[in-house]
């Protein structure tokens, strides 16, 4: 399976790496990272191991408490949509 990154998805990503960084340390940065590719590895493995959210063909994967990934299977193909920090007023959330 292919795994495509939205702008959205990397951008977030990306700003939980850096916020990570300025405010934990370097290695909850990398452990950070580390855990998103477990869970694309599973995803590679079977994409519909995580559950279904509450909006159409879109599911969720916790990465941590405060984390979620948001991604779609399209065909053969993994997109990532979002990387949502749960802190945020989900109204805030556009997918």
């Amino acid at each position: 399976m292919e795994v495509i990154w939205s702008d959205d998805a990397f951008e977030d990503y990306l700003e939980n790496i850096r916020f990570l960084i300025r405010r934990w340390s370097e290695k909850s940065a990398i452990n950070f990272i580390d855990e998103v590719d477990t869970i694309i590895d599973l995803l590679k493995l079977n994409p519909e191991a995580f559950p279904l959210s509450n909006y159409k063909s879109i599911r969720r994967a916790v990465v941590r408490k405060q984390i979620t990934l948001f991604y779609k299977v399209e065909d053969e193909t993994i997109i990532l949509v979002r990387f949502w920090n749960t802190y945020k007023n989900p109204e805030s959330l556009k997918i």
